[in-house]
């Protein structure tokens, strides 16, 4: 697979970092969108841990990008994104966070109570065996258990949903566990917050109020160690704000207000 989008012209000083980890390609519809107007690019996270998918993306980068660049990513990207602003404060012009989870494991509760009220019994129960299926070592077809888990996830974490269907192009079940190991090994112990304080150019977090990811984890963290910081919450609206029926609209006039 081809580790890299082109979207527009040069100068490509835009980059959209997608989510998941390990499911490439969800982010295309902004990268689409903003291409009659910007160069964007859309690299592929393909690695198997934090450091990893960080230096990929960095040599990504430099052999396609013009610095400083601005940064927007969506979910597990809008962690990633952090950790690259944090570690290349001078490469980055402006970072844009969407529907990013949280800096702190405090909040995590109010997530996991969120995603099961919004689920009915028998998804529950889904999730769960879904959930220890992707964590067996012995287990087979974890590519369509992490696509069946996305999709359960995605329902409870959509408000009003354009399209149904994930636009992911692939989907990887081991760079989804080992990297969620990592960031919650970095949140717990503080790590992850902690980096905000290396962070030098502004920082715009979109956030959906409707996206189980609480944004209070997102907003109440981070503006306490980045200097330049602004939340935006969105009225209804979930966890991807281009594909919400009530928030699209809004949600682009923002990107590019703040582009």
């Amino acid at each position: 697979m081809d580790r890299l989008r082109r979207y527009g012209v040069n100068p490509y000083n835009i980059a959209v970092i997608h989510g998941g980890p390990g499911a490439p390609g969800e982010v295309a519809p902004i990268a689409k969108e903003l291409s009659d107007e910007y160069g964007i690019l859309e690299p592929f996270q393909t690695e198997e841990s934090i450091d990893r998918q960080i230096l990929e993306l960095k040599n990504i980068l430099d052999k396609n990008a013009s610095f400083p660049i601005t940064l927007i990513g969506h979910s597990w990207g809008a962690w990633l994104s952090y950790i690259f602003a944090a570690k290349y404060p001078k490469l980055v012009k402006k970072l844009i966070i969407i529907g990013s989870g949280c800096y702190e494991a405090k909040y995590l509760s109010i997530m996991n109570d969120k995603r099961v009220n919004r689920l009915t019994k028998e998804e529950n129960v889904k999730v769960e065996s879904l959930f220890k299926t992707l964590n067996d070592i012995n287990s087979k077809d974890k590519k369509e258990v992490l696509e069946e888990f996305g999709k359960l996830m995605s329902k409870s974490d959509s408000f009003s949903p354009i399209v149904i269907e994930n636009e992911a192009i692939d989907f990887y079940p081991e760079v989804f566990k080992k990297c969620m190991d990592d960031i919650n090994n970095i949140r717990n112990n503080g790590e992850l917050l902690n980096m905000g304080y290396r962070i030098k150019c502004p920082v715009v977090a979109i956030h959906g109020e409707y996206d189980s990811h609480p944004y209070e984890g997102v907003k109440e963290p981070l503006s306490k160690v980045i200097e330049d910081f602004k939340f935006i919450l969105l009225d209804k609206c979930g966890h991807s704000p281009w594909n919400e029926t009530f928030a699209k609209g809004k949600f682009y006039e923002i990107i590019r207000r703040e582009i």
